[in-house]
């Protein structure tokens, strides 16, 4: 009964909106497809229905693909944020609505919304789904003077028929539909991870200052090195002090680049001309 309402007006809105109709429809022998209102709904619209072959799901392999993933995607979520069951109509909403944005066609490069819109998706107001958030109370009760002006309450999905978010509100028991809505998208479990007292934080600390600290043996290591390095130095102003007089290193030139003999004068152009 419930499928056959959504059906009966879809010829419809396809014809405004996209002037196109349906040519047919492919289902199983299921008693919400097969049944007298149907044949009926579809011989007056002019639609073809055909039947896969019982007990081959395979012969609708799209449908069956589709319908295995908002299952599979709905029962993650509700697990996940720890949702009753009688939630699940808002999950798979939610679920189908994401996928329609995000999901990509692999031959045609596109996402099923691009296809049938013409445009790009926005997605810059997607949420994560069961998230906390907080609902203002829009004038929707009478508050006292130092009464919390916003509710508690979990984020369910988005509304069908106006730009707005639907959400649980805790305190008052009940799905309603808002735009004034604060989320806080942080994951809990990764909060029980931090330390729950000053003492462990202490312990942490400890411990990783321990790890960065250098032991007994490399002390005298680091100490070696240091006087390798004192040692070099004198060489080097040594190598230095061996140069002309009237030698200029210039910026940027190493002494390794240089292929004749460093002690020697450097003879100019005009120098071998009169040689």
């Amino acid at each position: 009964m419930i499928l056959f309402m959504l059906l009966k007006d879809l010829p419809r809105c396809l014809q405004n909106e996209k002037s196109s109709k349906i040519v047919s429809i492919r289902s199983d022998h299921g008693g919400k497809f097969q049944n007298e209102r149907f044949e009926h709904f579809c011989e007056k619209h002019g639609i073809k229905h055909t039947f896969s072959a019982p007990r081959t799901p395979q012969q609708n392999g799209v449908v069956e693909k589709k319908n295995n993933s908002l299952e599979e995607l709905a029962r993650t979520l509700l697990n996940e944020n720890s949702l009753p069951k009688y939630f699940c109509a808002d999950v798979v909403n939610i679920v189908c609505y994401v996928l329609n944005k995000v999901l990509i066609r692999p031959l045609l490069k596109k996402t099923s919304y691009e296809l049938f819109k013409g445009r790009r998706p926005v997605l810059s107001h997607l949420k994560v789904f069961g998230c906390k958030c907080f609902i203002l109370n829009n004038d929707k009760e009478s508050l006292g003077k130092f009464d919390a002006k916003a509710n508690e309450g979990d984020f369910l999905g988005y509304a069908i028929q106006s730009h707005a978010y639907r959400v649980y509100n805790k305190r008052l028991m009940n799905v309603e539909e808002s735009m004034l809505v604060v989320f806080d998208e942080t994951n809990p479990k990764l909060q029980d991870q931090v330390p729950k007292n000053a003492d462990e934080g202490y312990l942490l600390q400890e411990h990783i200052s321990a790890i960065e600290k250098p032991s007994a043996a490399e002390k005298p290591s680091v100490a070696g090195n240091q006087s390798a390095e004192k040692e070099k130095q004198p060489t080097e102003k040594d190598a230095d002090n061996n140069l002309p007089k009237d030698w200029i290193q210039p910026r940027g030139l190493s002494k390794d680049n240089i292929i004749c003999d460093i002690k020697q004068r450097v003879s100019t152009r005009r120098r071998i001309v009169f040689l």
